[in-house]
C-alpha cells in the first residue's frame, strides 16, 4: 500500500516538473537564459542567437532560427515545446 502511494506521489511529482519547464523566448532571453532553457544549446550557441538577433532584428518564427549558425532542424525539434518568440515592443522614435 505505501509502495503504491509513494509511486503515486513520484508520478505527481515527476509530471509536475515537466510542467514547469519555462518558455524560452528568443527574442528577449539572454545568451545564459537560452543556455539553461534549452536542450542542446550551449553558451556558445545562445551567444550567436543573440548576436544574430542584434544584427538582423527580432524573430519571427521559431523556425527562423535555421538562420543561425549551427542550430538544425533536430535542434529545434528538441525544444519546440518551449521555444516562443513574441515581439518587442516597437520603439517610438522622436
Amino acid at each position: 500500500m505505501i509502495k503504491g502511494i509513494k509511486a503515486g506521489l513520484l508520478g505527481l511529482l515527476l509530471g509536475l516538473s515537466l510542467q514547469a519547464v519555462a518558455a524560452v523566448d528568443i527574442n528577449r532571453a539572454s545568451a545564459e537564459q537560452m543556455a539553461q532553457g534549452l536542450n542542446g544549446i550551449g553558451l556558445v550557441k545562445a551567444q550567436e542567437i543573440v548576436r544574430y538577433r542584434e544584427l538582423h532584428g527580432p524573430f519571427q518564427t521559431v523556425d527562423q532560427l535555421l538562420a543561425v549558425k549551427g542550430v538544425g532542424q533536430a535542434l529545434i525539434g528538441r525544444n519546440r515545446d518551449v521555444l516562443q518568440v513574441t515581439f518587442p515592443e516597437a520603439v517610438v522614435k522622436k
